[in-house]
């Protein structure tokens, strides 16, 4: 039975939930270090494009049954499809007012359940045999640390289990630690090391002195270190420690320090559009409201053109994202008018962008002194998402009127 336990940081713990898994990419037949562009698999991956990626790493497991990396390729896919799906890869879960740790249990059938579990109790089965032979066996050891940091995130996001996740994360760390201490020039084997050095570092005082009865003593500001080091050497996890990195940045507020890593990922990934939904973020954070709108802009002319991963983006989807910016700089009227549009069709959005599309028209309403149309939408809210945080949010405006002032 999974451990429940107390509640992390809203922050730390989605950073923690949507990057303990480090995607990975170590071939199957070749022990040299493979840039993921060199991989169909992964450039459908990271394009978003899973259904496309999950087939090359089944025809790739056909050609090498026993490797165990193959397994975790698969239950990644399966995992952030569903992430995906349920809007669980933009940063606004990260640092925004929709945390996904107060959100219900992501939505996993049974069926891919057991797929799942299945994947990495046999990629864990492989690695132990091959460690059994050889306890400096790096590949297996990469592939162990790689299975455990997927089953982090599966333990975080659908089951909830806070402490089991924490438990999968150092024994992520334990054996990439033994990989680096085999080869010290193994930069890539960092990434999962930076990225909890940086979550658990940052952690209340109760936290950090559990990770220390694991033999972890965390140091946030050396784990951003690790992460760069691996955004600027890496060759498997490049593109991830930049993605990191600018997660990182925004919650640490140096959009500025973002842009780049984000830019050049867009460049890289042309047909995942959440990178350039990040630029927006960004800009936004800037106070650069000309460029966002522009970003903006480019992302509706790609939807409407049917460009390749554009295709299946919603109209609603963009709508949102546009009235929030307008919200935030002030622009009440015309996020009103998008934010009625989006409301009429939340049932075709994913349940984040959902449940804040309902929360964002309320507080408009009560900017502008509406308050009974604003409780409907509260009401909404509450609907949508009862166990979200922004459900919690509403309820509290339901008695007292949101009050942020038009020019915040």
């Amino acid at each position: 039975m999974p451990v429940q336990g107390p509640k992390l940081p809203r922050a730390l713990c989605c950073i923690a939930a949507l990057l303990a898994g480090a995607l990975a990419l170590f071939p199957a037949s070749n022990p040299k270090l493979q840039d993921p562009l060199q991989d169909p698999g992964f450039v459908h991956f990271y394009n978003n494009e899973y259904d496309q990626a999950f087939a090359i790493f089944e025809q790739e497991l056909q050609r090498h049954p026993n490797d165990p990396e193959l397994y975790n390729h698969l239950a990644q896919a399966l995992l952030y499809q569903e992430m995906f799906r349920d809007g669980a890869l933009e940063s606004q879960l990260v640092t925004g007012s929709n945390p996904f740790l107060r959100r219900p249990k992501m939505g996993i059938g049974a069926q891919d359940k057991s797929r799942f579990n299945g994947y990495i109790a046999k990629s864990l089965e492989l690695t132990q045999e091959r460690l059994a032979k050889n306890p400096r066996d790096l590949q297996a050891l990469y592939a162990e640390g790689v299975a455990h940091g997927l089953r982090a995130n599966y333990l975080f996001l659908v089951e909830k289990a806070w402490l089991d996740s924490l438990h999968e994360i150092v024994a992520a760390r334990k054996a990439d630690e033994q990989a680096i201490q085999i080869d010290h020039s193994f930069v890539d084997a960092r990434l999962i090391l930076g990225i909890n050095e940086y979550i658990v570092g940052s952690l209340s005082w109760g936290w950090r002195t559990f990770a220390s009865l694991e033999g972890f003593h965390p140091d946030r500001e050396d784990g951003i270190r690790q992460l760069q080091v691996v955004a600027q050497a890496g060759i498997l996890n490049r593109y991830d420690a930049q993605a990191l990195l600018a997660a990182i940045y925004r919650r640490e507020r140096q959009p500025r320090r973002a842009l780049p890593l984000l830019q050049d990922l867009a460049q890289r990934f042309p047909r995942n559009y959440l990178f350039r939904f990040e630029e927006v973020e960004m800009y936004s954070d800037l106070g650069d409201k000309q460029n966002a709108l522009r970003v903006l802009a480019e992302i509706e002319a790609l939807r409407r053109a049917g460009s390749p991963g554009y295709s299946t983006l919603s109209e609603e989807k963009v709508q949102y994202l546009k009235a929030n910016l307008l919200f935030w700089y002030g622009d009440l009227g015309p996020a009103l008018t998008d934010l009625k549009q989006v409301t009429q069709k939340a049932d075709a959005l994913d349940l984040s962008t959902a449940v804040m599309a309902w929360l964002r028209l309320g507080q408009i309403y009560d900017l502008e002194g509406r308050h009974r149309d604003a409780v409907e939408a509260y009401r909404e809210t509450m609907k949508t998402a009862p166990k979200s945080e922004a459900a919690e949010e509403a309820k509290g405006y339901i008695s007292s009127p949101y009050r942020r002032k038009r020019n915040a």
